[in-house]
């Protein structure tokens, strides 16, 4: 019998590393897959339609709203973010893991249809090292830089309603501990009964 996968949200504040952590988990990770969210907000240099992002028109996003298509949805510095609930089911259902990089607006929402989901927040060190990262990423002016700060502030105040805190100070440490929660909940009693159901009725026999 197959073991349905373990559905995880992450969340971060813009600048916080979550990205590159969760590409560098994936990298390590046969079994996971990340969800590719709907947005309506413009494609940026190097990124893909379909991959980074499913990039819509604000009237596409809206009738897909109004179907109900969405497990969550937020709207982030004027844009409309949304995740297909179809898609996550079948995703678990075929047995894989999954995470959706979602803030926690989307973050509410997914707990409150599927309770069983495990949350992660991943927070910078410092204020500084969060200011320096988006400074350097040369992609904003100093006001949004600045409007990025404030909302970062804002949104790290929510880590309480997550289940696991990681700090990103250093990359391959947190890369570890999100390893350590994944491995953890892969050896919870009832999937490990789902994927072992064979041997636990010979041992029992």
């Amino acid at each position: 019998m197959a073991s349905t996968g373990t559905l995880y949200i992450v969340s971060a504040p813009s600048g916080a590393g979550k990205t590159s952590l969760v590409k560098a988990l994936l990298d390590s990770q046969a079994n996971l897959r990340v969800s590719v969210s709907h947005t309506t907000r413009a494609m940026r240099p190097g990124e893909v339609d379909g991959v980074n992002y499913h990039f819509v028109s604000r009237e596409a996003f809206t009738a897909m709203l109004e179907r109900n298509e969405f497990l969550e949805h937020a709207q982030v510095f004027d844009n409309l973010y949304g995740t297909s609930q179809v898609w996550v089911e079948q995703t678990l259902a075929e047995g894989f893991d999954l995470i959706l990089e979602i803030d926690w607006q989307g973050a509410e929402q997914v707990r409150r249809l599927m309770p069983q989901a495990k949350s992660i927040f991943i927070l910078p060190p410092t204020q500084e090292a969060l200011r320096h990262r988006l400074t350097h990423r040369g992609q904003d002016s100093g006001e949004i830089i600045e409007r990025r700060m404030r909302d970062a502030v804002s949104e790290m105040a929510h880590y309480v309603e997550y289940d696991y805190l990681v700090i990103n100070d250093d990359f391959a440490h947190a890369l570890d501990d999100l390893k350590a929660i994944l491995r953890a909940n892969q050896l919870l009693q009832q999937p490990q009964q789902q994927r072992h159901a064979g041997l636990l009725g010979e041992l029992l026999a």
